[in-house]
């Protein structure tokens, strides 16, 4: 029988307080407002929903159908999961955040929590909100924790789908009954659900797709609103939907460097790089193009720098432990200077360490890695929109400036799904022409007065000298040379190129009080909790601030002017503080500005930063300094 009970008195309304629940869209927190149409609906402006079973059950499904039924409603949407790194799975959860405005984070507390199995309801009890709702399978969860301030509701959720599957599944299929009942408690429109499981399992068998629907209904049709007694119903957003797209970070990664002119790249996978190296095996072909998933690291760069050396603007890809691998070649990258997009998809380091967990530990890799005087451009996009917009960029920087440019991106990015408007594709689709036009006698591939300018095999010489690209020191032909002179012009002006790239930055926009006692600076998937930390500390009184770095090498020249407008300066960063108690952009920032107030808040746990943990270790940095 289901089992259904609140927390000291037995089953009441859920303890959602309006007072007290209501802060803001941005603060991760359920909104609720009683519909004035129907007194029994409970209308939700922002709900945190938590999946919490093992990697094998579906939960990322059930997740990802749900954040793309977001972007269909015109609602805005995050997701946060975390998947076990052993290939025979484990424990594992899919948090949905869901909002009718602006939703910057995956949310510190869950609203509903779904709990698969006893571990999960152990695990993740802990972060219900007091007064959430945990809906949990009563024939695999048994002991409840009298002393959680929640409303809990038992169903037979493994039973109820081998019945409705006939017993001919077991236990698979349950991912969808949860989706039903989901569905149904927050009446969501069910037509576009069902059109979005028969897309997920339409290119399967005809009997996979139907025990999908079988499950789905089963889960629909349960009488789960008997139990809860409130009817809840999630606010439609602002907008339109027809404008939005819902996916993740690696793919939007994809679109942005089909978008950028990629045609050519070479990778072999790991985790969490893997997804964009599939895609673009798919991809590129449509476009006349080819990606080699090849036998090693080290032959996958060497195979991009030879798309480069022919005349495209080539891809590579790894996670940290792939990109020290590839670092000897890019440095030939730097030499030769070829255009050349390298994307590091950051996880937990060193070594094999925390394949599936978050960090940006690969900074300091990425600008100082390879051997030599290797100057390069450094790039992290902020959000999985930014994704798309900044491997557009990269891709018009290595071919502007004639140079590898570096992308970092990490785990939360990569596996997180966002609604954002869709491109004006217009304004930034580039497509690759090769260019073997003639070249006059006053060509020169690496001119000491002007820009890098190569020219594609096949390309005739009218000169009849042609240039050479070597990882050696060269002349402005090429040619090799190991001339003191030479190879002190060719240095500078290697660096000098990267230095013009950091003259035309803008400064980082400011969010938050333009001056006052804090400001917090973040780099990569940090500046959504980062922003809503902000709001909240402002919200206490204190003035605070935000500026966000996209542009990690070269950074903007100038913003020593906006630091001197702020009591303390406090960097937010998903590494460790070090030897000497600083993450790896404060140490950069130190070093440039030689500016003392600049201070390190850091962690290296493989988790999110949450919105509340920024807070207070900003207000206990700002009360040490």
């Amino acid at each position: 029988m289901p089992v259904a009970s609140g927390y000291k008195s037995g089953f009441q309304s859920p303890r959602f307080n309006p007072l007290r629940m209501s802060q803001s869209a941005a603060s991760g927190t359920a909104d609720v407002h009683s519909s004035p149409a129907d007194a029994g609906i409970t209308e939700l402006q922002n709900a945190v929903i938590r999946f919490a079973g093992n990697s094998q059950d579906g939960i990322q499904t059930i997740g990802g159908l749900l954040a793309k039924l977001a972007g269909r409603s015109s609602r805005e949407v995050m997701t946060y999961m975390t998947i076990p790194s052993t290939i025979s799975g484990g424990p594992s959860i899919f948090q949905v955040h869901l909002g009718s405005g602006e939703v910057l984070s995956a949310g510190d507390e869950s609203d509903f929590l779904f709990a698969f199995y006893q571990h999960s309801y152990d695990s993740h009890i802990g972060s219900l909100r007091p007064g959430g709702i945990c809906i949990f399978d009563s024939d695999h969860v048994s002991e409840l924790k009298g002393d959680i301030d929640a409303i809990h509701i038992g169903i037979p959720i493994t039973s109820a789908t081998v019945e409705a599957l006939g017993g001919s599944s077991r236990e698979r299929g349950k991912n969808l009954f949860v989706l039903g009942l989901v569905t149904h408690v927050f009446k969501l429109d069910k037509e576009k659900v069902v059109s979005l499981v028969s897309r997920q399992f339409g290119g399967k068998s005809e009997d996979i797709l139907r025990n999908a629907m079988l499950a789905f209904d089963a889960g629909f049709a349960y009488p789960v609103g008997d139990l809860l007694k409130v009817d809840y119903e999630l606010q439609q957003g602002k907008g339109s939907a027809v404008d939005k797209v819902t996916t993740d970070g690696n793919t939007a990664m994809v679109l942005g460097l089909l978008a950028g002119g990629v045609r050519y790249g070479a990778a072999y996978p790991i985790t969490p790089w893997s997804t964009i190296m599939e895609q673009m095996r798919v991809e590129l072909p449509k476009y006349g193009g080819l990606f080699v998933q090849a036998e090693d690291e080290l032959a996958a760069v060497a195979m991009a720098l030879g798309f480069a050396y022919s005349g495209h603007t080539a891809v590579t890809g790894s996670s940290g432990p792939g990109l020290s691998l590839k670092m000897e070649a890019l440095s030939y990258a730097t030499m030769a200077e070829l255009p050349l997009v390298v994307i590091n998809v950051q996880r937990g380091g060193p070594s094999t360490g925390l394949p599936t967990s978050v960090e940006q530990s690969d900074l300091m890799q990425a600008i100082y890695g390879s051997h030599g005087d290797c100057p390069r451009i450094v790039l992290a996009p902020k959000n999985v929109a930014d994704c798309f917009y900044i491997a557009v960029e990269a891709c018009e920087t290595a071919r502007k400036y004639s140079c590898p440019v570096f992308v970092l991106t990490d785990m939360a990015l990569a596996s997180r799904i966002e609604a954002f408007e869709q491109p004006d594709l217009s304004s930034c689709v580039c497509e690759p022409n090769l260019d073997l036009s003639a070249r006059g006698e006053d060509f020169k591939p690496y001119p000491l007065d002007g820009a890098t300018r190569h020219a594609a095999p096949g390309s005739v010489m009218t000169a009849g000298k042609y240039p050479v690209v070597t990882g050696l020191e060269h002349d402005e032909w090429g040619h090799p040379s190991a001339n003191p002179g030479i190879h002190q012009k060719m240095t500078e002006r290697r660096r000098e190129k990267i230095k013009a790239f950091g003259a035309t930055l803008p400064l980082p926009d400011v969010f938050g009080d333009e001056e006052g006692e804090i400001l917090v600076v973040g780099w990569g998937s940090t500046w959504g909790p980062i922003r809503e930390a902000v709001e909240r500390l402002r919200a206490k009184g204190r003035t605070t601030g935000a500026i966000h770095l996209r542009h990690l090498n070269p950074m903007p020249n100038g913003m020593e002017a906006i630091f001197a407008r702020y009591k303390h300066v406090i960097v937010v960063e998903m590494n460790d503080e070090g030897l000497y108690g600083h993450g790896q952009l404060a140490t950069l920032l130190r070093s440039r500005f030689c500016d003392p107030k600049i201070r390190s808040i850091c962690k290296t746990d493989g988790l999110n930063y949450r919105v509340r943990d920024i807070v207070s270790r900003v207000e206990e940095t700002a009360a040490r300094s």
